[in-house]
């Protein structure tokens, strides 16, 4: 556990205000005893003010998960003998069937995936164990869905993990308005553009995210600026890195994409130019949706200066868009009609696969895909390494790229 960046009260009235994010791992109850103590040490808390040991132990709570009641306890018996130690109790009880080991690799997965939903956990653990022969994960495999969230409420889980955190509208003749119609085939993108915030008046970098609408085959990519001479390279390169043919493309209205430039780089490649409709807020939900589950997750919203953008697009190519095509299950709908001729689209878990998974599973897959790439290849890529193994990577080159960002900043300032 490490808060070691808490240094004052103002910063732990800041951290309980939400105005900063912390990830911390606990091992044991041990450490956690351990970690009460030091941090009524380090606040010198027997000598603080009504106000101030209200601050300090609701910051206990929050972080060590302990209720009011048992904060109470710890910090009386820390007064008494001026330590805190753990005192084992061990009671009968009904006989578990998930393990602490199995809660231990629970939250492991959690971590390395960035804490995805209950489905999509449950399908990564039967994929590491019936596709990638992980014995670890043979009895979460079964685990249901509902349970699943259950061990992510435990005591054991949360000592392991606990995480707290806190266009301009124009009119232009280009582009179809309207919604694309791909009919179950794969190569109809939807596109939109994610801003990595401003500071002191300055811009940021720029994500552009392009998201097939049928196998939710993704691409994320980096630019210093949204303007002819950096978008254009940038999206011939986002078009050339899907496995298929694309003959369709969808943006919403902003004039990054509306303008006779990227027409004119569309009607090149034989591509169809749609935009949203007004008032139709589903035409770009697909790709809006991702910019907070892909994006945004993994990039955060803090501002990055724009020069880092190749470094930023080195890491999309390389770790991100392989681990959320190769190795991140998706929810897809199942389209149902009823008497009245309305759609209802439902999400059910046997749906639930890669973005290759389901590319794969379309009917003669083959034929949409370019010249020269197979699904010999595609299954190759995705089964060089194990879906825990691509997140590990995934997270140690983020790590990297944010403290290389962070060091030369400094440098810098």
């Amino acid at each position: 556990m490490n808060d070691s960046q808490i240094e004052t009260l103002e910063q732990v009235r800041q951290f309980l205000n939400g105005a900063a994010v912390m990830e911390i791992s606990i091992s044991s109850k041990t450490e956690c005893y351990r970690w009460i103590q030091g941090t009524l040490v380090r606040f010198r808390y027997l000598t603080l003010g009504k106000a101030d040991r209200g601050l300090i132990r609701r910051y206990l709570q929050q972080i060590s998960g302990y209720s009011r009641a048992q904060i109470a306890r710890l910090i009386k018996q820390y007064q008494k003998t001026g330590r805190i130690q753990r005192r084992q109790h061990t009671v009968k009880g009904f006989t578990s069937k998930y393990t602490g080991e199995d809660i231990r690799l629970l939250a492991q997965l959690d971590e390395l995936h960035g804490t995805l939903s209950g489905p999509a956990t449950k399908k990564l653990c039967e994929r590491a164990w019936q596709v990638f022969k992980q014995v670890a994960y043979q009895r979460l495999a079964g685990i249901s869905v509902s349970h699943l969230y259950n061990l992510r409420q435990s005591t054991s889980y949360s000592r392991q993990r606990r995480i707290v955190d806190k266009t301009r509208p124009g009119q232009s003749s280009i582009g179809e308005r309207r919604k694309p119609r791909p009919e179950g085939r794969p190569g109809y993108i939807r596109v939109d553009t994610v801003h990595q915030g401003d500071w002191d008046g300055t811009k940021g970098v720029y994500h552009v995210n392009a998201v097939d609408e049928v196998t939710q085959f993704e691409g994320v990519a980096s630019v210093e600026r949204i303007s002819e001479r950096y978008l254009i390279p940038v999206l011939e390169s986002l078009i050339d890195g899907f496995p298929f043919i694309i003959k369709g493309f969808h943006a919403d209205n902003g004039s990054e994409y509306i303008n006779k430039h990227v027409a004119d780089l569309l009607n090149k490649l034989l591509i169809e130019l749609t935009k949203s409709r007004s008032r139709r807020t589903n035409d770009n939900a697909l790709a809006e949706s991702k910019n907070g589950s892909i994006v945004r997750k993994h990039l955060g919203y803090h501002h990055i200066p724009q020069k880092w953008a190749p470094l930023i697009n080195e890491f999309n190519q390389q770790y991100l868009n392989p681990y959320i095509n190769y190795h991140r299950p998706c929810f897809f709908p199942i389209v149902t009609i009823d008497a009245k001729g309305k759609q209802k689209k439902t999400y059910p878990y046997k749906a639930m696969m890669t973005p290759y998974e389901k590319l794969k599973s379309l009917p003669d897959a083959n034929q949409y895909l370019k010249s020269g790439i197979t699904l010999k290849q595609l299954n190759d890529i995705a089964l060089a390494i194990s879906d825990n193994e691509a997140a590990q990577q995934l997270n140690t080159a983020r790590k990297q790229l944010f403290k290389t960002i962070y060091e030369q900043d400094q440098k810098v300032a």
